[in-house]
């Protein structure tokens, strides 16, 4: 029995699926109803999804393909992107999702997260978090609609903040770490997760297997989203749709 969650992290944009790097530069990878039929056989055990080209443009949620994907899904979904109302909560759980991730409301409406979490329980909203670090002054940044709007919160309150709206996990996405294969920042990690009441989950900077477990060991992650290794062969290869073995991960992920 695998300890530890370790979870593909899927990009939508505009109906297919995209890699990112930095929030930018967006590679086409292919369809995602393949991509989720490739992980049905590998035996995936969740997939996040966060369709990029919702709240960023003020698109509305493409519930068709979202009902499409988790029709083809043998795992329960996490998706994010454009939600905004309770309506689009109780669509999207009446379409087979699993879990809603929620970022932009958490500062433009907090209300509708308090309510979502009283009609549809906390194990079901997650809040994602997006960070980037300045250049500059070497400081931690909370950001939103696709990293394009910084917001006025510090990084050792963010957590806190979420916890108080009753979200049952918390993502932390990493913006400056975002396709690069560097690993995970463990430094903000550590900030973020040292009094953190719920799940933590690590995306951003996955490069190697050992990353995640560092993420998990050194950061204090419960678990670890994995972007680019689930989508290409390895750094500045081809696109290759794939997923570690649960016996590497039990290995992994045994000892800790």
């Amino acid at each position: 029995m695998v300890r530890t969650r370790v979870m593909p992290c899927l990009l939508l944009k505009n109906g297919g699926l995209v890699k990112t790097v930095k929030f930018k530069s967006d590679q086409y990878i292919g369809d995602p109803i393949n991509a989720v039929r490739i992980y049905n056989q590998k035996e995936v055990d969740e997939l996040v999804l966060f369709d990029i080209s919702r709240t960023s443009l003020g698109k509305p949620v493409d519930f068709g393909l979202i009902e499409k994907i988790a029709s083809e899904c043998f795992m329960p979904v996490c998706y994010g992107g454009g939600v905004k109302t309770l309506e689009d909560f109780k669509i999207l759980f009446s379409l087979g999702v699993e879990k809603v991730s929620v970022s932009s409301l958490i500062f433009d409406d907090p209300e509708v997260i308090r309510h979502a979490v009283d009609i549809f329980g906390s194990q079901s909203i997650i809040a994602t978090i997006d960070i980037s670090k300045s250049l500059f002054r070497s400081t931690y940044v909370i950001k939103t609609h696709s990293g394009r709007v910084k917001q006025d919160v510090r990084i050792s309150d963010i957590v806190a903040h979420c916890e108080t709206l009753g979200v049952g996990e918390i993502i932390v996405n990493n913006i400056s770490q975002d396709g690069s294969w560097e690993g995970f920042d463990i430094a903000l990690l550590k900030i973020l997760t040292v009094n953190a009441k719920v799940p933590v989950v690590a995306v951003g900077g996955a490069g190697s297997l050992d990353d995640a477990r560092r993420a998990v060991r050194d950061g204090g992650a419960s678990a670890v989203c994995l972007g680019s290794m689930a989508v290409f062969q390895s750094k500045d290869m081809g696109v290759l749709i794939k997923f570690p073995k649960s016996t590497e991960l039990e290995k992994l992920f045994g000892t800790l």
